[in-house]
């Protein structure tokens, strides 16, 4: 009985700050984090900043005194835990909200570490606001906005590999970016230079844009997308709306998906590859990278077709190696989208042939999206 009451009273304290939550977003509201690393680690907003009161082993303590001597006691630890370095921690705190006058603070519930923090810096003369709930109030709002926009109009672009999904998406003022949130482009050669984020910043960022979104359209355009984009997967309620919603599909001609491809695959990641890492160690990673995700596709080409395009490969990274041209790599290219690709990604969507409403060229699909899918 008491732990109904609880939830149903944070649910209703939730309601309560509903429209403060969404201004925070809205106006892109620097937070102080003052959780433990760890926690932090976990998941995070956009426009947070990790300045926790306690370090880890810290927290780890008062956690262990409060299950053995309770709450007092735990206090008066925390309090012994901070004090040789709580000037250093209410000094970043303090440089922070000078550097961003609108930030808020929060904890885990907006409780005692909140309090805390706030009145240490209100003891210097800085006032801060405290996000009602904390980072548990903040993260079941945006759970919510998702599975709320899982209920509205979504429509899907489909279309072979190279159609420039991700592109047409990023061109639509309702286009929700999957692909570009996760740091990974969805294929066996989509991992980027950066890694992917964890799963539970990354649920929080697509609910961001969402409610931006929300703000241009009633309706959402997303990619078609599987399950998994990378290690990470698509919000549940979101991917089951996708599952029910209408499609269009972009039809463009094999020769310019084999180039966008090679520009995007090629040109444009040993780019990043060498600005991040240097020239040599770029280089090496880079090669490693389309190695790997040839690898990735070896059962489904069969052992001999993977040698052979294994051998394409390494004569291609050697041609832009030696004159920069990336040309060499469409050797290997069209073969994949021709035996590997293609043939899948129209397997898939012969099963949603009934939810598609357009099929077109890139700039064809994108004025009926204009029109269709405001």
């Amino acid at each position: 009985m008491n732990e109904s009451i609880e939830i149903q009273s944070e649910s209703a304290s939730q309601q309560d700050h509903s429209q403060l939550y969404r201004e925070l977003f809205l106006s892109k509201t620097p937070f102080i984090d003052v959780r433990a690393p760890v926690e932090f680690a976990q998941g995070a907003f956009p426009g947070s900043c990790n300045l926790p009161l306690m370090t880890d082993s810290e927290r780890a303590q008062v956690g262990t005194c409060y299950k053995k001597s309770g709450q007092e006691a735990a206090v008066l630890l925390g309090h012994q835990l901070v004090a040789s370095d709580i000037k250093n921690r209410v000094s970043a705190w303090a440089e922070f909200k000078k550097a961003n006058p609108s930030a808020w603070l929060y904890c885990f519930r907006g409780g005692m570490r909140s309090r805390l923090s706030a009145q240490f810096l209100k003891d210097i003369g800085v006032d801060i606001n405290i996000v009602p709930g904390g980072y548990k109030a903040l993260r079941r709002f945006l759970i919510e906005q998702i599975a709320q926009a899982s209920t509205q109009k979504l429509t899907i672009i489909g279309g072979n590999t190279g159609c420039g999904k991700t592109l047409l998406i990023k061109e639509l003022r309702n286009g929700l970016d999957l692909e570009g949130r996760a740091n990974h482009r969805g294929s066996s050669f989509g991992k980027q230079v950066s890694a992917q984020p964890r799963q539970i910043s990354y649920e929080n960022q697509l609910a961001v844009d969402i409610i931006n979104l929300s703000q241009q359209s009633s309706s959402l355009v997303i990619e078609d997308e599987s399950k998994a984009i990378g290690r990470l997967y698509v919000p549940l309620p979101l991917y089951a709306g996708m599952q029910q919603a209408s499609m269009v599909v972009v039809d463009d001609p094999l020769a310019i998906r084999e180039q966008r491809l090679c520009d995007e695959y090629c040109t444009l990641m040993s780019e990043q590859f060498t600005q991040t890492l240097g020239a040599e160690l770029g280089w090496k990673a880079y090669q490693e990278h389309l190695e790997h995700g040839l690898y990735g596709i070896r059962k489904r080409l069969g052992a001999e077709k993977f040698k052979a395009l294994s051998s394409v490969l390494d004569a291609a990274l050697k041609q832009q190696l030696s004159s920069g041209s990336s040309e060499g790599h469409l050797n290997w290219i069209a073969p994949i989208l021709r035996d590997y690709y293609d043939p899948m990604y129209q397997y898939q969507l012969s099963k949603k042939a009934d939810r598609i409403k357009f099929s077109g060229t890139f700039d064809e699909v994108k004025e009926w999206l204009t029109v269709n899918a405001k």
